[in-house]
């Protein structure tokens, strides 16, 4: 067997092996029970509660929650924009950077705050250290924020009848100090070790095989390459992201941060099984989402070991596999793997070029952000899926002539609205702005750098990529500038916050209604024909929304090699 496919097979098996304790743990985190950081974080978090003056026994509605969020979460946006914007005058500043613009301010800082961290610059070049370690808070924060909506799902569904939602700030405290924090800590120092920079000296000067004297960049790199792996943002500290050496610098440094994008998304559906007493129901999540997970893997790897049929039909050597864009030290199957983890569970974090992957590989990265619920990212990825849920509840129920139930409580006509809308603003915010990206192009297309087929995949993967909070790109796109800062920014605002209010307001919904005891003619929802039914909803929603905008880009590119 290939050596770098039984790395993959080793590491996503390890993966999942430690997902099952941790999320045992996690469930304990967000029950108020007993763990073995208690000592370490109690009296930490005590102090911040004391200092803010929050009152974390003050129990919640769905709505005090939102606004909650919602508060907090303007208040990390205007700081983000203040700093960048005038990150040249300073402190952390040793290569004196230049401040942002506003446009180019407005989308990073969403992009951060929103966990997609989308980004129009260069890290080397357009962030302070002051502003990357702004953007390595975010980093902490969005996610925790991501992690504390779970929560409060997590709650509605233990109750049989309630109101009280938990405290969200608690939630929140707890999700980056329990889970995020000590998790990021065991990665950065795996990186430090592997050679990964954590300094605030500037620029380093090595003189070059060629003779040449050459600056090298450098800086706090590990602590903040390991919250975008743990956290699911993504971001780069360097410009090539996790291609770039000191950010990836060996093979074992790839499967340890593709072990930290995957252990938080897969403990999170465990978590939610003990915490709800429901572990059969949170094995019925995992196995729909992994069958997912892997009809996208596999064709993946496949079709980037295998090669580009028209390099070999030129007779060059293509043993390696399609290696443009690639970096050697990591081979055709890990990047092929890894650009499907980074989309399907929304990290964004790239260990080569998806611009360059084969048509139908970046047609398989498209479709794992447009379902968007494949593990999807911290939190939020069980949100999105719950949206699925309810709609293949509500769809069954029509099936066999009963009022659709969930967990014991009816679903009725405004818990469906709220479904509805949810799950077709995904598909609307991408293609409306894939179209008007189209339809101007002085201001969309003219930044491209392909013509044609590829050149309108990348338009589709900017907006696919905001909508799901992912980050990622195909970088023949030239994306800083005003259309692109603006329109993605507005995209990213939505495509994050509205798919975390309508599950969270439909689960504070079902949790004040009066639970309806099980009976035998209730609905089982934890079976395999349930879960069967849960991934046909996926796919012809994602198949009826998608499929004629993939035929103008990825499959149109494929029939013209």
């Amino acid at each position: 067997m290939n050596t770098e496919i039984l790395g993959i097979i080793v590491m996503f098996t390890a993966t999942l092996a430690l997902a099952l304790p941790f999320g045992k743990y996690m469930a304990k985190v967000y029950g108020g029970e007993k763990t073995l950081l208690d000592p370490v974080f109690n009296p930490i978090e005590k102090a911040c509660y004391k200092i803010s003056g929050i009152n974390i026994k003050k129990e919640m509605n769905w709505k005090e929650h939102m606004v909650a969020l919602l508060t907090i979460n303007l208040v990390w946006f205007l700081l983000g924009m203040l700093i960048l914007m005038t990150q040249q005058w300073l402190p952390f500043n040793p290569d004196h950077n230049p401040n942002m613009s506003a446009d180019l301010a407005f989308n990073t800082t969403i992009s951060f705050v929103v966990n997609c961290n989308l980004q129009h610059y260069s890290g080397e070049t357009g962030v302070s250290y002051l502003g990357q370690m702004w953007l390595m808070f975010l980093q902490f924060v969005s996610a925790g924020t991501g992690l504390a909506a779970a929560a409060i799902l997590f709650k509605a569904f233990r109750e049989k009848t309630t109101d009280q939602l938990g405290n969200f700030y608690n939630f929140l405290m707890k999700s980056c100090t329990r889970i995020l924090l000590p998790l990021s800590l065991v990665v950065a120092l795996l990186l430090v070790f592997n050679g990964t920079p954590m300094t605030f000296e500037g620029k380093d000067q090595i003189v070059s095989l060629q003779g040449d004297t050459v600056n090298v960049s450098t800086g706090p790199a590990a602590g903040f390459i390991a919250i975008k792996h743990v956290g699911t943002n993504g971001g780069g500290f360097f410009g090539a992201n996790a291609a770039h050496p000191f950010e990836n610098p060996n093979y074992l440094t790839n499967m340890v941060v593709m072990f930290a994008q995957l252990i938080v998304p897969l403990a999170m559906i465990f978590a939610f099984g003990y915490f709800t007493g429901r572990k059969k129901f949170s094995r019925m999540i995992f196995g729909v989402m992994t069958v997912g997970f892997l009809l996208l893997t596999l064709p993946n790897i496949n079709m980037e070991t295998n090669g580009n049929p028209a390099i070999a039909a030129m007779g060059i050597d293509d043993s390696s596999g399609a290696t443009e864009g690639k970096e050697i030290r990591f081979g055709a199957a890990a990047t092929g793997f890894w650009s499907i983890v980074t989309t399907v569970i929304s990290t964004g974090s790239v260990n080569g070029m998806h611009d360059s992957t084969m048509p139908l590989s970046g047609m398989n990265e498209l479709l794992a952000m447009m379902v968007n619920a494949f593990y999807g990212g911290c939190g939020v990825g069980l949100l999105n899926f719950f949206i699925f849920i309810i709609l293949a509840v509500f769809i069954s129920g029509l099936m066999v002539g009963r009022t659709p139930e969930f967990m014991g409580k009816k679903i009725e006509a405004r818990e469906m609205k709220i479904a509805m809308i949810i799950a077709l603003l995904h598909p609307f915010l991408i293609l409306v702005g894939t179209a008007l990206a189209t339809a101007f192009p002085a201001q969309g297309a003219s930044t491209l750098n392909n013509p044609g087929f590829h050149g309108f995949s990348e338009i589709l993967y900017e907006y696919t990529s905001s909508a799901a909070n992912n980050g990622s790109g195909f970088e023949g796109l030239g994306d800083n500038n005003l259309w692109w800062n603006i329109t993605t920014g507005f995209v990213l605002i939505l495509g994050r916050f509205l798919p975390i209010i309508g599950p969270i307001a439909i689960a504070g919904l079902l949790a004040n209604k009066k639970y309806i005891p099980e009976s035998n003619g209730t609905l089982k929802t934890d079976t395999a024909t349930f879960g069967l039914m849960v991934f046909a909803v996926i796919a012809i929603i994602a198949a009826l929304s998608f499929f004629p905008a993939l035929t103008l880009g990825p499959i149109a590119e494929y029939f013209s090699m």
